[in-house]
């Protein structure tokens, strides 16, 4: 959208007006898709003692004032409905959906946006495998109540009704990159992986490298250069078992707990869903959730409350399985949009 002409131009809402209407498909085939399934459809408070404590995340941040003198409170909007809905897990309901409003700041570019739409949903008694099929089947419900046979970004297009490539992390850097995985990880699971064997795969690569690097880092500068051009193209690729070092929500795979069941859906250059097998070990989440806000303390200068009740609601959880999909770009990839704000019925100015 042109940031010189408001959004609510009649000239401009006419051209966005048909993308417009491709959303309000998604959402109805959204809804449907979890109806069917039996899933309840949920609401949580947009209003959280912690917003998400993913390191490189900022949320906003605000103060409720209690209204018969009690003191007043931090309070953040939250960046992903998660905390919430996994305590209704805990509270006992075996599947449930919410397409939730999220906010996250200092984020604007064609695919973010401050305030957004995400779907979130959770089954009971399930791992990630599940949500593999979910996904394949939701993406191809909406696109065909839309419909469309193919999804589109930039110039490319992506098939969601032909197989959809379904390769673990490891099986890319091999492939892709040339590198076993494996041999830059210590024998014994860790959060803080020695970054220098990653380092050494990178410069054989050609992939520069400083001595404050961590494992992280490098593998995102990996990630970006020489496995992502890779993914998502002709067919939608789901990308799965992340080193646990990046897997902070998710379990340990059992075969081998250096990783994590973890998956990732890219169409195109577009990262579409984000997906665990749910971490249900109350003390390993809090060191976790520590070891996170201790990194974020260390780059940004800040650090986000660990809320306590939702410690509690994790070693109550059952075995689950749980997703997040940015409803705002699966409109775009059906729609063909270029920009999140022309799918957005009223962007944040």
């Amino acid at each position: 959208m042109n940031s010189r002409i408001p959004f609510w131009h009649a000239g401009e809402y006419a051209r966005r007006l048909p993308l417009l209407k491709q959303r309000s498909k998604v959402v109805e085939a959204i809804r449907s898709f979890f109806v069917r399934q039996d899933f309840l459809e949920v609401e949580t408070p947009i209003l959280q003692i912690s917003p998400g404590l993913e390191p490189h995340l900022k949320a906003f941040r605000t103060e409720l004032a209690e209204p018969f003198g009690q003191a007043d409170r931090v309070m953040y909007l939250h960046t992903s409905p998660e905390f919430a809905m996994k305590k209704l897990l805990a509270a006992g309901l075996p599947k449930i959906f919410q397409m939730a409003r999220v906010f996250r700041n200092e984020e604007r570019s064609k695919r973010h946006h401050p305030e957004f739409v995400m779907l979130e949903w959770y089954r009971a008694h399930a791992d990630y495998k599940t949500l593999m099929d979910d996904t394949v089947d939701l993406v191809r419900a909406c696109a065909q109540a839309c419909g469309v046979k193919v999804l589109k970004e930039k110039d490319r297009e992506c098939d969601p009704f032909a197989e959809w490539e379904r390769i673990s992390v490891c099986e890319a850097c091999r492939k892709y990159a040339g590198f076993e995985l494996e041999d830059t990880l210590p024998e014994e699971p860790s959060l803080e992986p020695d970054p220098a064997p990653l380092a050494k795969a990178a410069r054989q690569l050609g992939i520069e490298t400083n001595p404050q690097d961590r494992w992280d880092d490098i593998y995102f500068r990996i990630a970006y250069e020489k496995i992502e051009p890779n993914l998502g193209r002709g067919v939608p690729t789901i990308l799965y078992d992340y080193p646990v070092c990046m897997a902070a929500l998710s379990r340990r795979k059992p075969s081998d707990p250096r990783f994590a069941e973890r998956f990732e859906v890219y169409v195109g250059d577009v990262e579409l869903a984000n997906a665990f097998s749910e971490l249900t070990d109350a003390a390993e989440q809090r060191q976790r959730f520590e070891h996170d806000m201790d990194l974020k303390e260390k780059l940004y200068g800040e650090r986000y409350p660990i809320d306590e009740d939702f410690i509690a609601a994790v070693a109550a959880m059952p075995p689950a399985a749980g997703i997040a999909v940015g409803v705002d770009r699966l409109v775009m990839l059906i729609a063909g949009a270029e920009r999140i704000e022309d799918v957005l019925w009223a962007p944040v100015a």
